[in-house]
């Protein structure tokens, strides 16, 4: 029992190392006029499973965004950014 406990334990261990590291990406978000805009866009990021953390800059159109690319991808974090009302696509990734 002891032994197998201790593989277990092992292999929950090894299995973080093969996650993802968390990954950023600017959208380019259109529409957005004031900052209260920026705050919708931001909060409809965070409500996104594997959205680490959203800062948005309603003057510069963009919104950065950090997250877990295990859980979602540049075009799905677009897309949400997108049914909130504000046009989005990835404009770059930055490295990590």
């Amino acid at each position: 029992m002891r032994r197998c406990l201790h593989a277990l334990l092992l292999l929950l261990a090894s299995s973080s190392l093969f996650a993802a590291a968390p990954r950023t990406v600017v959208l380019d978000v259109r529409q957005m006029t004031c900052s209260l805009c920026g705050v919708t866009v931001r909060k409809a990021l965070e409500k996104t499973p594997g959205v680490l953390s959203a800062l948005v800059d309603a003057q510069r159109k963009t919104a950065t965004v950090r997250f877990d690319p295990d859980r979602t991808s540049p075009a799905a974090l677009a897309q949400v950014v997108t049914r909130a009302g504000y046009p989005a696509t990835p404009h770059r990734e930055p490295h990590p």
